[in-house]
């Protein structure tokens, strides 16, 4: 089911924050994961559950031009694969904090913190959170977070909230019918 609100029902001061968007960043586990982690033998590893469809999101943000990144606190082989299979632009793991890795793109990118839309779900984001444009929480984010969002997904993180959010992005911009026209026959 689309959880996918239409871009209409939205203030329309949120929409041209949507708009104005230039660098997707999001954390991993509880956002693109439901924050599961599930830990095997030492020969299996860690193992997490992607959705999909947040997959194909994040693939038409970068088809259409708005770079990706992931910023987590907690360093993941599985993180890596999945970044590496959607190749991904940015990722940072378990480094000296989420806001240091976001004031590094900045520079790197020469755009504005209020350029950024960076979604969450944990304390661990807070920062993040209260600094960047357009900050968005997953549906069943700690109520520091969804108190610090501009926009609450209807979607629950590693159920579809990425792939919401990326839908309404490239349907503020412009670019949502650019971006799937590749998909239809």
């Amino acid at each position: 089911m689309d959880l996918t609100p239409e871009l209409s029902s939205l203030p329309p001061e949120l929409i041209i924050t949507f708009s104005k968007v230039k660098l997707f960043l999001c954390d991993v586990d509880g956002v693109l994961t439901d924050a599961s982690v599930f830990i095997g033998e030492e020969n299996v590893g860690e193992r997490k559950r992607f959705n999909i469809q947040d997959g194909l999101g994040l693939v038409l943000l970068k088809k259409s031009g708005i770079p990706v990144g992931w910023i987590s606190a907690r360093f993941s082989p599985a993180t890596i694969s999945r970044a590496k299979e959607l190749s991904i632009d940015f990722l940072e793991q378990g480094k000296e904090g989420k806001l240091a890795a976001v004031n590094r793109l900045v520079e790197k990118l020469g755009i504005d913190y209020s350029e950024i839309l960076f979604m969450g779900d944990d304390v661990v984001d807070l920062q993040v959170m209260k600094t960047v444009g357009l900050p968005v929480a997953v549906a069943n984010a700690r109520q520091d977070i969804l108190a610090s969002a501009k926009y609450v997904t209807k979607a629950s993180g590693g159920h579809g909230a990425v792939r919401e959010t990326c839908d309404l992005l490239l349907k503020a911009k412009g670019l949502w019918d650019s971006a799937v026209k590749a998909y239809f026959i």
